[in-house]
């Protein structure tokens, strides 16, 4: 008889160790809706905000870790499961990482040099997230009978015209605008940009105080009234420059502004940098240089001198001496020009010009009326015409493109024409004109020579015509134009001129 089974005890098992729920991430979504109530208050400026989380995001991970690692200890404390990450704490962490990065990069980042670059105002950040607050003020005291003028405003525009030069006071009126989040801090920075005059000697300098806010945008707008005898020193970052009706010399340095100089006695000075001028009526010399945007200078009795990058157009019109021209393009000399010449990245056309005339660019249609005295011009990949006024000794060399000459009938000149890859036409019987399969070539003299005219060509045709008495382009001559850009000529039956070479043009005159 087998004995009883003994039922078997049943397994108890252990309590399960409940898990403990982290409070890390409410923790850290409390500390950033703290930051941000406060930006909204207006009790933290939105800019100190984002720089301060640029700079110390990784503390955020801190107080993150710190917590997770109090959750642990007090977890084994208790014999209770540590609490996990979880995929939001993990989420969370990544956007931290993330925004953290770009805000530090963000900060590190040369914004004024872009903003200078793409020529964007402060007061289009203002609105953004804050506010802008307008102050005006005055300012009027004695100004030292011959005394020069020196005036600072890194931002805002600058405009200065003639006073009463009996009474020797300066007048300056004050238009002010400073980006800030509250009345209370616009008054702040208002009373730390109070602009000053302050006299040393024989110079008299007005400081707009335009840095002393720091970081905070403020534009201070300067109207100056003062004696006309007075010359005129300006350095501006930012802003539009304005002289008119002086009797000395104006120098004005600027950053990304538009400049304007009229009725001047005396020489102007300009050192612009992403700009654009104007300047008419200088009794005195004008010199500009720089990389600018547009220029024209009109109604000069001295000398000018460009010498710079010019990214669109030059207007010079009327000036009495000498113009010399440099850019990494064209470079140019003459005497003076009683008419007007204009200049963009791919045409120079020019009327009434004294020689002698120096001219060297490439890439650009040239056009020539009404030209005196002795020329020399060089050019490439581009067509060129010239019709003298009177006679000089010329010389013209151009490549991929055609040459047109204008020359008076009456007096007599030696000419000697080359051309490869083209051919040569002629309005004087006198001239011996051989035109082959490869090159043409004239030679000869026209009445008694007192000149000597050389035409090299390379890749296009040569064409010498009689000259209008007017100076101004011929009609009605195959080839010819009518007032517009050469077209490229005909060659003879059976024969085509080559066409010029493909390019890339640079964009500066």
């Amino acid at each position: 008889m087998s004995s009883p089974v003994t039922p078997m005890t049943p397994v108890t098992p252990p309590p399960r160790r409940q898990r403990r729920r982290s409070f890390a991430g409410p923790v850290v979504l409390i500390i950033l809706g703290i930051v941000f109530l406060l930006g909204n208050l207006h009790m933290l400026a939105w800019k100190s905000l984002g720089t301060w989380f640029a700079h110390y995001w990784p503390a955020l991970l801190i107080v993150w870790g710190v917590i997770k690692l109090i959750e642990y200890q007090q977890a084994q404390r208790e014999g209770s499961n540590p609490p996990g990450i979880g995929a939001g704490g993990i989420f969370l962490v990544v956007v931290i990482v993330v925004c953290g990065l770009i805000a530090t990069q963000a900060s590190r980042f040369n914004w004024s040099g872009l903003r200078d670059q793409i020529n964007i105002d402060d007061e289009d950040f203002n609105n953004l997230f804050g506010e802008s607050f307008n102050f005006d003020d005055h300012i009027d005291q004695d100004f030292p009978v011959g005394a020069s003028l020196k005036v600072l405003d890194d931002h805002g525009a600058v405009s200065i015209h003639a006073g009463n030069d009996d009474s020797n006071k300066i007048t300056v009126s004050v238009r002010k605008r400073i980006g800030a989040d509250n009345q209370s801090d616009a008054n702040k920075y208002n009373e730390e940009t109070k602009p000053t005059l302050t006299t040393i000697g024989g110079l008299v300098t007005l400081d707009a105080k335009t840095g002393a806010a720091g970081d905070h945008p403020v534009i201070i707008d300067l109207d100056i009234s003062l004696p006309r005898k007075a010359a005129v020193n300006i350095i501006s970052r930012r802003g539009d420059v304005t002289v008119a009706v002086r009797g000395n010399n104006v120098d004005i340095s600027t950053q990304h502004s538009d400049v304007s100089v009229e009725d001047i006695t005396g020489n102007v000075r300009l050192n612009l940098e992403k700009g654009s001028g104007k300047v008419e009526q200088v009794t005195g010399d004008v010199h500009i240089e720089g990389r600018l945007n547009e220029i024209s200078v009109t109604d000069v009795k001295g000398s000018a001198q460009l010498d710079g990058e010019f990214s669109e157009s030059v207007k010079l019109a009327r000036v009495a001496k000498t113009v010399t021209f440099k850019s990494s393009r064209t470079d140019m000399e003459f005497s003076k020009i009683d008419g007007e010449l204009n200049l963009d990245s791919d045409d120079l056309r020019a009327t009434q010009i004294t020689g002698p005339l120096r001219l060297t660019t490439r890439s650009k249609n040239i056009t020539l009326d009404a030209v005196s005295g002795d020329v020399r011009l060089q050019d490439q990949n581009g067509a060129v015409e010239v019709n003298l006024r009177s006679l000089g000794n010329v010389q013209i060399e151009n490549r991929n493109g055609d040459i047109q000459l204008g020359v008076p009938d009456k007096p007599g000149f030696r000419i000697d024409a080359r051309t490869r890859d083209g051919e040569i036409r002629s309005d004087f019987p006198e001239l011996k004109v051989n035109n082959g399969e490869r090159e043409g070539t004239a030679s000869g003299s026209v009445g008694n020579p007192t000149v000597h005219l050389v035409i090299n060509n390379e890749h296009g045709g040569i064409e010498i015509r009689k000259a209008p008495t007017n100076g101004g382009p011929k009609e009605g001559i195959p080839g010819g134009i009518t007032g517009g850009v050469p077209g490229p000529k005909q060659g003879k039956p059976g024969k085509s001129l080559p066409q010029p070479k493909e390019k890339v043009e640079p964009t500066e005159n």
